[in-house]
C-alpha cells in the first residue's frame, strides 16, 4: 500500500473498531462513574440514523436552489429576495430560538429534541408548497430552520459521548457527509420532480387553486421526513461523559464564561470556518441558477448534474478531511482541525472561483468539483474540533453558538452577498458567474489568515478543557 494512503486507511479501520484503545491517553478526564465507551455497533448504528436526519433536513433545506426561476416568475421576486429566502430565513430562527434549544440538549433528551425537530421541518417545507406570496413562503422557510437549529447541536453532543476524541473527527465526517447527500439529492429529485410535473394538470385545492410545480415539489420532498420522527426513537440516549474541569456550575452563565475566558480560540476557530462555508454555500445555492441562466441547460439537467458533483466531491472530500484530522490528532497535533481547515480553503478557492467563470459545461463541472471537494474537507473537522474546545454540557450550545454564525454569515449574507452583487452592480442577471466568483474570492484569503491566526490560541484552549500533558503543536 503507498505510503500516503496508509495512515488514512489506518484510521479508517481503528475508527471502526476502537473498543481496546478508546479512551485517548492523556486527552480527556475520565469520570471514574461513566460506564465505558459504547460497543461500535450501537455507536455507528447512532451515526446512521442522525446521518439519515441530516441529510433528509438538507433536502427540505436546499431544494430552493433549484426553483429560483419558477419562483421568481410566479411571485415577481428579485434574485435579492431569493437569497434572503434562502438564507436568512434561517438566521431568524437562530437568533430567536438556537441557542435557548441548545440549553435544553446539554441537560435533558437529546434524541427527543431531534425527533420533535425532524417532524417542525418537514411539515414546513411541506407548508411552503401551499405558499402564495414572498412573506408566506418567507415564514414557511423559517419554520425548515427548525432543522438546523434542533438537530446539530444535540446531534454533535451525541456523538461526542458515543466516540473517544481522537476518534471522534470521522465520526462527525460521517455524519457531516450527510450536508452532501441531503443536497445532491435534493437537486435530483427535485429537477426530476419538476421535470415529470411540468405538463400536468395538477389538481386544485380548496381555497388554495392549483398547486404549480414547484410547490409540488416542496410537498413531495417535505412529507416522507415525518416519518423521521419515530425512527429516531431507536436511537439510545448515550451516557454523558463529564471532560475538563469538574465545575457544578453548568447554567448559562457558565457556559458564557467558557466562552469569553477562551474568545481568541473560538471567534477565529468559528469565523475561519464559516468563510469556508461562504465558498461552499454561495456555490450551491447559485450554482443551478448559473447553469440555467449561462449555460442554457434545462431545470432537471442542472439538477442531476450539480446533484451529482455535490454528492460525489462532498462526501469523498468531509470523509478524506475527518480521516486526515484523525491521524494528525493521533500523532499528537492538536490543532490537526485548523489544518485540516487551511488546506481546504486552499483547495477550494481558485477551483471554485473559475468555475464561475467557464462558458461550456464540461470544464465547469470539472471545477465545480474539485470546489466541492475540496470546500467539504473543512466541515466534518470543524464539528470535531468544537467539541474538543468545549466541556460536555455545554458542547451543545457552544455548537449552536458555531451553526448559529455559521447560518448567519455563510448561509444568509453569503448568497445575498453575491445577490446584491448581480441586481445593483452588474445590473444583470446573466452576471451571476461572476458575482459568486467575487463573493470566493473575498472569502478565501479571510478564511486562511483567520485560521493561521487562531493556532496558539486554540491550542491552549484544547489544554484547558482535556487536562492533557503538553503535547506537540506541529
Amino acid at each position: 500500500m503507498p505510503v500516503s494512503v496508509r495512515p488514512v486507511v489506518m484510521t479508517m479501520t481503528a475508527c471502526f473498531n476502537y473498543g481496546a484503545d478508546a479512551t485517548p491517553s492523556g486527552a480527556v478526564n475520565e469520570d471514574p462513574h461513566v460506564s465505558p465507551w459504547p460497543s461500535p455497533l450501537r455507536a455507528w448504528y447512532a451515526v446512521g440514523i442522525l446521518f439519515l436526519a441530516y441529510a433528509l433536513s438538507f433536502v427540505d433545506r436546499t431544494i430552493l436552489s433549484l426553483l429560483v426561476g419558477p419562483i421568481r416568475a410566479d411571485l415577481g421576486i428579485s434574485d435579492t429576495q431569493v437569497s434572503l429566502l434562502h438564507g436568512f430565513a434561517f438566521a431568524i430562527f437562530y437568533t430567536l430560538l438556537g441557542v435557548p434549544i441548545a440549553r435544553l440538549a446539554d441537560h435533558g433528551s437529546r434524541r427527543m429534541i431531534i425527533s420533535l425537530s425532524a417532524i417542525a421541518w418537514s411539515l414546513a417545507c411541506a407548508i411552503c408548497g401551499v405558499a402564495r406570496s414572498f412573506w408566506q413562503l418567507f415564514l414557511a422557510r423559517i419554520g425548515v430552520g427548525v432543522g438546523e437549529a434542533g438537530l446539530s447541536p444535540a446531534a454533535y453532543s451525541m456523538l461526542a459521548d458515543l466516540f473517544p476524541e481522537r476518534r471522534l473527527a470521522l465520526a462527525m465526517s460521517v455524519y457531516t457527509s450527510a450536508i452532501y447527500i441531503g443536497a445532491g439529492l435534493s437537486m435530483i429529485i427535485g429537477g426530476a420532480v419538476i421535470g415529470a410535473t411540468a405538463h400536468w394538470a395538477l389538481p386544485g385545492l380548496p381555497l388554495l387553486g392549483v398547486m404549480r410545480p414547484w410547490q409540488a415539489t416542496f410537498v413531495v420532498v417535505g412529507l416522507p421526513g415525518l416519518a423521521l420522527g419515530a425512527l429516531l426513537w431507536t436511537v439510545g440516549e448515550p451516557q454523558r461523559r463529564i471532560a475538563g474541569p469538574r465545575a457544578a456550575d453548568h447554567a448559562i452563565t457558565a457556559t458564557v464564561r467558557h466562552l469569553r475566558e477562551h474568545v481568541r480560540a473560538y471567534a477565529g476557530f468559528i469565523l475561519g470556518f464559516t468563510l469556508i462555508s461562504v465558498i461552499y454555500n454561495v456555490a450551491v445555492a447559485w450554482g443551478p441558477t448559473f447553469l440555467i441562466r449561462r449555460l442554457g441547460i434545462s431545470t432537471p439537467e442542472a439538477g442531476f448534474l450539480l446533484g451529482s458533483v455535490i454528492l460525489s466531491g462532498g462526501v469523498g472530500g468531509v470523509l478524506l478531511g475527518g480521516a486526515v484530522a484523525d491521524v494528525l490528532r493521533r500523532r499528537g497535533q492538536l490543532d490537526a482541525t485548523l489544518t485540516v481547515g487551511i488546506i481546504s480553503a486552499f483547495c477550494a478557492a481558485p477551483s471554485g472561483a473559475a468555475a464561475f467563470r467557464m462558458t461550456h459545461l464540461t470544464p465547469f463541472v470539472l471545477l465545480i468539483g474539485m470546489m466541492l471537494f475540496g470546500a467539504s474537507m473543512a466541515f466534518g473537522a470543524a464539528a470535531a474540533g468544537i467539541q474538543a474546545l468545549t466541556p460536555n454540557r455545554m458542547r451543545a450550545q457552544a455548537s449552536a453558538v458555531y451553526l448559529f454564525t455559521l447560518n448567519i454569515v455563510a448561509v444568509g449574507i453569503g448568497p445575498t452577498a453575491a445577490a446584491l452583487v448581480t441586481d445593483h452592480w452588474f445590473h444583470d442577471d446573466m452576471r451571476v458567474g461572476d458575482s459568486v466568483s467575487i463573493v470566493i474570492c473575498a472569502a478565501a484569503p479571510l478564511a486562511i489568515l483567520t485560521l493561521l491566526g487562531t493556532r496558539k490560541p486554540f491550542i491552549a484552549c484544547v489544554h484547558a478543557n482535556a487536562g492533557a500533558p503538553a503535547a506537540r503543536a506541529a
